[in-house]
């Protein structure tokens, strides 16, 4: 089995040449991202495997079809870049459910301690020898209030975390987790419950038409004056502009961005020698309570290693058996996903 791989990293590389030796799968490796202009380069494999930032709408979907394509393997959990609904009938599309949880949530933490206790200021201020520690004073998260937004995997292992450090969770999710709801150290409340009572919020949901800019102007208005937001998400998730105006209005006291909606021609890449012409990002950045990191929350060696070896068995599963137990599709008028295996029969 041959699969064209599109926007390749080095650390991708090797734990994908590992398992593909392992099961039989031959990797092209690419490092321009699949977009209408380089499809092309799919023509004559069995398969294409893209990453979030990859192009799969409706022209590319039409062009991997009539180059014979019939399968397309996400190495990621989300699938907000792909026209699902174009791609019924015409492609296999494949993901990686979970990887590591624990990868993400964690970094989330890491963003918000560093953020919280000033650890970026302090460590530039080192460099130069400057062991002041005026401006370094940060709060206990112990006692705060976090509201979760999302309890899946990585909302849980978020919420875990948060336990450990005597925090009252506050929970949203449009389908509460039974379990978690019986649980007295979290309490399930409506959306609006959470942003107004929460001293921090961290999103950990799919982007969907739904979620899409669910913080807003309206949505940060509610919030906390000097609230902490966290996204280790989809950068959608978040009106970036709005996000700004609350920073400079002081009403969001702190920003942790791994992620970011315009991303998709700046993360991954080294732009240094370059001038960015996203304003947004730029002042975002300027400014001295938001940290950004370029979507890193899943970049762990268990990580990798996991959605390696995922994405090469849903590959080697639909080839052997014409089925994969992470493979997507969406039904006619449907925003649900299924995973029958019949989904293009």
């Amino acid at each position: 089995m041959r699969i064209a791989f599109f926007d390749t990293k080095p650390y991708d590389k090797l734990f994908f040449e590992h398992y593909g030796e392992q099961y039989g799968v031959q990797f092209k490796f690419f490092d321009t991202k699949l977009t209408l202009d380089t499809a092309d380069l799919a023509r004559g494999f069995d398969g294409v495997c893209v990453f979030v930032n990859d192009t799969v709408d409706a022209p590319v979907i039409d062009r991997l079809q009539s180059l014979g394509i019939t399968t397309l393997a996400l190495r990621c959990a989300g699938f907000n870049n792909v026209d699902m609904k174009h791609a019924f009938g015409r492609l296999h599309v494949l993901r990686v459910p979970a990887y590591s949880p624990y990868a993400v949530a964690e970094h989330a933490i890491a963003l918000l301690l560093t953020s919280v206790r000033r650890i970026h200021k302090a460590y530039i201020r080192s460099k130069d020898f400057n062991f002041s520690l005026t401006g370094l004073t940060g709060f206990d998260l112990h006692g705060k209030t976090v509201g979760v937004v999302g309890t899946g995997k990585i909302g849980r292992v978020f919420i875990n975390i948060c336990r450990g450090f005597g925090m009252k969770i506050l929970a949203y999710d449009k389908y509460p987790a039974p379990d978690l709801a019986k649980d007295d150290t979290v309490r399930y409340v409506p959306i609006d419950t959470l942003l107004r009572e929460s001293d921090i919020i961290s999103l950990h949901c799919p982007l969907t038409e739904e979620t899409y800019h669910m913080i807003d102007a309206s949505a940060l208005e509610q919030c906390k004056k000097g609230m902490v937001l966290i996204n280790t998400s989809r950068g959608a998730l978040v009106d970036a502009e709005a996000l700004l105006a609350g920073i400079k209005s002081r009403k969001v006291g702190a920003a942790c961005l791994d992620v970011y909606e315009e991303e998709s021609d700046l993360f991954f890449e080294d732009n240094s020698g370059h001038i960015l012409e996203d304003d947004t990002l730029a002042r975002l950045i300027s400014m001295p309570n938001v940290i950004v990191t370029s979507h890193q929350a899943f970049l762990t060696e268990d990580a990798l290693r996991s959605i390696a070896e995922t994405t090469v068995r849903n590959l080697v599963d639909f080839a052997r058996l014409g089925q994969s137990p992470n493979e997507l599709c969406y039904r006619a008028g449907s925003t649900s996903d299924c995973r029958d295996g019949k989904c293009f029969s």
